[in-house]
């Protein structure tokens, strides 16, 4: 007879609801796989202005990048390619730059960059800037709104993502509770459904991420999963490598599954059960790191700082969440479905989990340390904010879990001898099967018809009585009552703490993050908004007249040609005339200047340029030197920046 499982209470139902709600708005809010790689800086840079077309345009990244023939394109005002498509390998020590060939005789005009590549961590990225040939114009280049690894194929890609750690975690976790724990379990029907359906879970969301990766970081279309030629490209790519080896690694693992509910699940002999545990044990865990390298090997542990020792580190790492979080559902299970598992199970898990718990931290703080790198990088960087979230999760795990260490504590008080047994109230419950045994006798063939149904009715009263009499047994015993709802507790925040780290994996880690913003400061590539500098310095030469306000106007406010519009007023706001108005611009940071600016005398208190070429962006300091008579003048700068 096939016992029905009890269904679970309310209380436990609400909770799952929660948090399936938090989960979905976790997954719901957070955004593609953010950059991993930088634009750092490009030539020429965004927005410049240059007075004759360029041969070639060079981009600078971060980190390493993989680059494709179509990674650099660069489009006319009319959205034509003018670029030869021929990616120009510029790297040199720790610059990566790469570069693309311009046609030769470019008209005047804006001209697009636009760029996508995938980092080294394997997450897409892209980006587009623009830059003019002797003035801006209009330009009908219409980018996607899109981001690199955003849309539909996005977040299917992603969740792919979470169900392969999910996967992962329920397979080796649940193998280790069973070999470590609960041998008995290899032959619990329920527990086997588990592991296979995380060797299900596994295998399936590899099979898709594989499918799904072209799309995922070329052209975003959910039509080109099928795309042959991309499934080859990806094949021949890091993460390629990496998925197809996991596919090939978790062969083994379904030949490890079978062992485990087959043949151990059915040796008697203790001596040739004690080999098989070994065997099992030394092949489930070279199996199980293998799978956790196929992760370390393709993302964030293969790339930056340290990577030969972050590997290691990160493979640790996740089997330690397996062990702990997987273990926790193998447990999770053995106690909604087979109520009877013996105190020593829970308690040799209680130590698993422990141990766990303690190579999590060890590996946790490496991590930590090489993606963050700083304070400002934990508390100002959505890397470091997700970090701190993943870490309240975890104490919380902790906590939960400390007290379903005491409810095991009180569980083993309960069933120590001469305390009241798991079965001690339930002893003179009738035998509610008695009655059901026996099946009633076919005295005909017209009679095969009415047994048929009887049969079938008799099948649904013993299982609605062996429900029943888990029920009663469960209910009879508060302790196991209470560990089964802290455990539940344990595994609800466990899921999103699984959501919270596959979020985590696909956002740019803080140490890159703000290299990027310092590698960027300093190239003086970044993006200003496009409109007129406006500035007003009071100033006071010291003679008569001598106190007023200087207002200057500089429009565009970006590289190359600008007019400069001077205003010099008294104090009342009236325009005051002066004898001489200089400016000059610095960049100190480039070692460039100070460039000198005569403007020339309008009308009363006006002064203007027409044309003060600024060749590069950056912090710009802007010099004014007021005169108000042959013999009283004073200078006052401010820094501007310039796109």
């Amino acid at each position: 007879m096939t016992p029905t499982a009890p269904r679970l209470g309310p209380a436990a139902i609400r909770l799952l609801l929660v948090v399936a709600a938090l989960l979905g708005t976790l997954l719901a809010t957070a955004s593609p796989a953010s950059a991993h790689a930088a634009l750092t800086g490009s030539d020429p840079q965004d927005g410049a202005v240059v007075a004759t077309a360029p041969k070639n345009v060079d981009l600078t990244f971060s980190e390493q990048v993989a680059m494709g023939a179509d990674s650099i394109r660069v489009l006319d005002p009319a959205g034509k390619r003018v670029d030869t498509g021929e990616i120009r390998d510029l790297c040199s020590g720790s610059i990566v730059r790469y570069g693309v060939e311009l046609l030769p005789g470019l008209p005047d005009g804006t001209y697009t960059v636009a760029w996508q590549t995938v980092s080294a961590d394997s997450h897409p990225v892209s980006g587009a800037f623009t830059f003019s040939v002797g003035a801006p114009s209009q330009t009908s280049v219409a980018l996607p709104e899109q981001s690199a690894g955003g849309g539909i194929v996005g977040a299917l890609y992603g969740i792919a993502r979470y169900l392969a750690y999910a996967g992962f975690v329920v397979l080796v976790g649940g193998g280790a509770f069973v070999l470590a724990c609960w041998p008995r379990g290899a032959g619990v029907r329920p527990v086997q459904k588990l592991v296979v359906r995380g060797w299900l879970t596994l295998t399936g969301a590899t099979l898709a991420m594989l499918l799904l990766r072209s799309p995922y970081t070329g052209s975003g279309r959910l039509a080109d999963v099928f795309d042959l030629a991309g499934l080859q490209s990806v094949l021949s790519t890091k993460t390629g490598a990496a998925l197809s080896s996991r596919l090939l690694l978790l062969g083994a693992a379904a030949l490890f599954v079978a062992v485990l509910f087959g043949a151990y699940a059915r040796r008697t002999d203790e001596k040739e059960h004690k080999d098989l545990t070994f065997g099992l044990a030394l092949g489930g865990t070279v199996v199980a790191a293998g799978i956790a390298g196929t992760w370390a090997l393709a993302e964030h542990a293969s790339t930056g700082l340290q990577p030969g020792i972050a590997m290691p580190v990160d493979i640790l790492h996740l089997l330690a969440v397996a062990g702990w979080l997987g273990g926790l559902t193998a447990l999770l299970v053995a106690l909604y479905r087979d109520p009877s598992v013996e105190r020593t199970a829970v308690e040799r898990y209680s130590k698993l989990a422990f141990g766990s718990v303690l190579v999590l931290v060890a590996t946790g703080i490496y991590q930590s340390w090489r993606q963050v790198g700083s304070w400002s990088g934990l508390t100002d960087t959505r890397y470091g904010q997700l970090l701190l979230v993943k870490i309240g999760l975890v104490a919380v795990l902790v906590g939960i879990a400390w007290v379903s260490r005491r409810w095991v504590r009180r569980l083993a008080d309960a069933e120590a001898p001469g305390g009241r047994g798991p079965d001690a109230d339930t002893d003179t419950e009738p035998d509610a099967d008695a009655d059901l045994e026996e099946e009633p006798e076919s005295h005909g063939e017209g009679d095969d018809a009415p047994d048929a149904a009887r049969s079938a009715q008799l099948a649904r009263q013993r299982a609605a009585v062996a429900t029943a009499r888990r029920k009663r047994e469960r209910d009879a015993d508060p302790e196991r009552a209470g560990l089964r709802r802290s455990v539940l507790t344990e595994a609800a925040v466990a899921v999103v703490l699984l959501a919270v780290t596959t979020v985590l994996t696909s956002t740019e880690p803080a140490r890159t993050e703000e290299e990027a913003g310092r590698l960027k400061a300093a190239s003086g590539s970044a993006a200003v908004p496009n409109r007129p500098i406006d500035v007003r310095l009071p100033f006071d030469t010291g003679g008569v007249d001598g106190k007023g306000t200087v207002q200057l106007t500089l429009s565009p406010g970006r590289t190359g040609a600008n007019a400069l519009h001077i205003f010099v007023l008294r104090p009342n706001g009236r325009p005051l005339d002066v004898p001489e108005v200089k400016v000059a611009f610095t960049l100190t940071e480039k070692q460039i200047g100070p460039l000198p600016v005569l403007p020339d005398r309008i009308q009363t208190g006006h002064w203007t340029a027409s044309s003060v070429q600024l060749p590069m962006a950056g912090e710009w300091k802007m010099q004014v030197t007021v005169r108000t008579s042959e013999i009283d003048q004073t200078t006052i700068d401010k820094n501007v920046k310039i796109g």
